[in-house]
């Protein structure tokens, strides 16, 4: 009787987890096409409000601004504002990551340092971005300190309650068996610390970018000669709605490309052994 139940029950069809109540199969679609569907759903509406509703010099349609993002390229203004952002972008954003992950291990693992620190994340956390932008702007005027000092100001935070959840997330036990086993600190931070809050660490970088960029053109908006925020002031001193969204656009294409093809590689890379692991 066991032996029937077995093998009517090995007989069986798998269950269609894709299967809905109505019976009905959903198709299988992949990730790739999805985000290309996306795309072309807020191109055609970006489209159809260009024509059926807004005027062109309101809102112009996507052909004229891929037209204009064409033209800055071939002045070659592109690159000298686009090179500017992205350096201040980086040193900024290095600084804020280093200094949010020592503060953030000093937090988790030290209540002194908790207790320390943990007021000043807090009111950076919730001072909105733009308040930092004009007190940057204001104190340190058309310098190239500015932005990076805003970078600062507010990716370092983000970085630093990330790390810190990852530090208090660390097993107790493992830390007593190499406190027992008497594992050299050096070793511990290699082969304890760091492996546990890696993936922290990720989403503190993925985060903390997103936020650095978005503050790097807004500081470069109020207080800056050079860079993609001040180009897209320019435009809008000008009125022209074509030159902010081909500027704009720059911005959101880099972002894009950073996110898809550098950080999230980055981080399947780094975890491949889990796929492996698990598999």
């Amino acid at each position: 009787m066991g032996r029937r139940g077995l093998s009517a029950n090995a007989a069986r069809p798998p269950i269609d987890r894709r299967a809905t109540r109505s019976g009905y199969v959903l198709p299988r679609v992949s990730t790739g096409l999805s985000r290309l569907l996306a795309y072309a759903i807020f191109l055609l509406g970006w489209q159809a409000l260009s024509t059926f509703v807004f005027p062109p010099f309101i809102l112009p349609s996507p052909v004229l601004v891929a037209q204009e993002m064409v033209s800055i390229v071939e002045s070659g203004q592109f690159l000298t504002h686009f090179l500017a952002t992205i350096g201040r972008l980086f040193v900024g954003f290095a600084i804020a990551f280093v200094l949010g992950a020592a503060i953030g291990i000093a937090m988790g693992r030290s209540a002194y340092w908790r207790e320390f620190f943990s007021d000043y994340i807090m009111l950076t956390l919730t001072t909105p971005g733009l308040v930092f932008a004009l007190i940057c702007a204001m104190f340190f005027g058309l310098s190239p300190l500015g932005p990076v000092v805003a970078i600062i100001l507010t990716a370092m935070p983000h970085v630093t309650i990330n790390v810190y959840e990852g530090v208090r997330a660390i097993p107790r036990d493992l830390l007593d068996m190499a406190h027992v086993y008497e594992v050299s600190r050096p070793a511990r931070v290699r082969n304890v610390l760091v492996p546990a809050i890696a993936p922290y660490l990720f989403t503190a970088a993925r985060y903390g970018f997103a936020i650095a960029w978005k503050i790097t053109a807004l500081t470069e908006l109020f207080g800056s000669a050079s860079g993609v925020g001040f180009q897209i002031r320019t435009e809008f001193l000008l009125f022209s709605m074509r030159g902010v969204l081909a500027w704009a656009l720059f911005l959101v294409i880099f972002a894009i490309v950073m996110e898809r093809f550098v950080l999230m590689r980055m981080e399947r890379r780094f975890f491949r052994w889990r796929r492996q692991a698990f598999a």
